[in-house]
C-alpha cells in the first residue's frame, strides 16, 4: 500500500492508495453497462475516479465518509487526472489517521478566530454588534470547522471561516479606499452573510445538503435566524437590522443567483462583489494548482464554463 498523495499522482502509473470516499454517483453508458463515479480526498486534495462495469458486491464495499484502499491506474482526462478504478477495500478506521484525508484551511484556527473576534469587537455601532454577536452566540465554535460549500469555494475544514476572514480584509481596504463606506454595516454583512450555512451543509467532512438547506437554502435561513435574535434583543424595528437583513438577502447580487433583492444601499453593492471576487479567486486557486504551467485548466462550471490558462512564468 502506497502512502502518495494526490498531488504526487503521475500519469500511467498504478496505485494501492488509501483515500477518503467523497462521493459517490451511479450511471449508465450509451452501451447500457452500469458504472460509478466516485470523488477521492487526502490533505493535498481531491480526484475524480470511475468504476466501469460496476458490480453489485463492488458498489456494496464502498462506503460514503470512510477512508477505502484504492487499487487504480492515474489517467489523464481533459489535462485533468483521472483514477480508473480496478477495486476498493475496506481498511480498519481506527488505524486511520483522519488528519491526512481532510482538506484544511492554511490559516490556522487560532488566526481565524482572532480576526474575527477583534473585528466583531471593533464594531462601533451598539445595534449592529449585538446582532452579530447574537449570530455567532446561536451558530457556536462549530463555525470554524464547516466548509463555506459542498463544492467550488472554500470547500474544506474551516472553509467558511477562512472565506469571511479573507472578505474582512477586502472590506477594510475597500473602507479605507472609499471612507464613504459604512464599515460597521459592511463589516456586519461580512461577518453573517454566509452563517446560514452552518444549517444548509451537514459538516466538513462528507459535506451535504440538510433537508432544510435543499428546501429553503442559506440566504432564507439566516434571514430568519436574524429575524429571531432581532426580535429578542428588541432591534427588529431598528434601521440597523433591516439594513443587515437586506445584506444578508442580496448578497447574491443577481436574483437569478438566488438573492430575493438587488443590492439597494451601498455596502450591500460592495458585499454581493467581495464575496463573489474571493469565491472566484479560491476556486481558481484550487482549478489551476493541480495543472501545470504552460496548461488549461479543465472547464470550470463556476467561472461560466472557461478553462483557464496557467502562464509558464507563474
Amino acid at each position: 500500500m502506497s502512502n502518495k498523495k494526490i498531488n504526487e499522482f503521475v500519469e500511467k502509473e498504478s496505485l494501492e492508495v488509501p483515500l477518503l470516499v467523497k462521493s459517490l454517483t451511479k450511471g449508465v453508458t450509451q452501451k447500457g453497462a452500469p458504472y460509478a463515479s466516485v470523488v477521492l480526498q487526502d490533505s493535498t486534495g481531491t480526484i475524480d475516479g470511475k468504476i466501469w462495469d460496476i458490480k453489485p458486491e463492488q458498489e456494496a464495499i464502498i462506503e460514503i465518509g470512510k477512508v477505502q484502499l484504492i487499487v487504480c491506474e492515474v489517467l489523464k482526462y481533459n489535462n485533468a487526472l483521472q483514477l480508473r478504478v480496478h477495486k476498493i477495500e475496506a481498511l480498519n478506521q481506527e488505524e486511520i489517521n483522519l488528519d491526512e484525508f481532510v482538506i484544511a484551511s492554511k490559516v490556522s484556527r487560532a488566526d481565524l478566530e482572532m480576526v474575527i473576534n477583534n473585528t466583531i469587537s471593533s464594531i462601533e455601532n451598539d445595534n449592529y454588534r449585538k446582532l452579530i454577536e447574537g449570530l455567532f452566540e446561536m451558530i457556536g465554535s462549530e463555525f470554524y470547522n464547516y466548509p463555506a460549500a459542498s463544492k467550488n469555494h472554500h470547500s474544506f475544514l474551516g472553509g467558511l471561516a477562512t472565506h469571511v476572514v479573507e472578505m474582512i480584509h477586502l472590506a477594510d481596504a475597500l473602507c479605507n479606499l472609499y471612507p464613504q463606506l459604512n464599515r460597521d454595516l459592511l463589516v456586519s454583512g461580512v461577518l453573517a452573510h454566509d452563517l446560514g450555512k452552518m444549517f444548509e451543509l451537514s459538516g466538513p467532512i462528507t459535506t451535504e445538503y440538510t433537508l432544510e438547506g435543499k428546501l429553503t437554502g442559506h440566504i432564507s435561513i439566516l434571514h430568519g435566524r436574524l429575524m429571531e435574535i432581532a426580535s429578542k434583543l428588541g432591534l427588529a424595528e431598528t434601521e440597523e437590522a433591516v439594513l443587515l437583513r437586506h445584506c444578508i438577502l442580496s448578497h447574491h447580487g443577481q436574483l437569478e443567483y438566488g438573492s430575493p433583492v438587488l443590492p439597494l444601499v451601498q455596502e450591500a453593492e460592495v458585499l454581493a462583489f467581495i464575496d463573489n471576487l474571493d469565491a472566484r479567486l479560491n476556486t481558481l486557486e484550487t482549478a489551476l494548482s493541480s495543472v501545470q504551467p504552460g496548461e488549461f485548466t479543465q472547464r470550470i462550471f463556476a467561472m461560466e464554463s472557461r478553462s483557464f490558462y496557467k502562464p509558464k512564468n507563474d
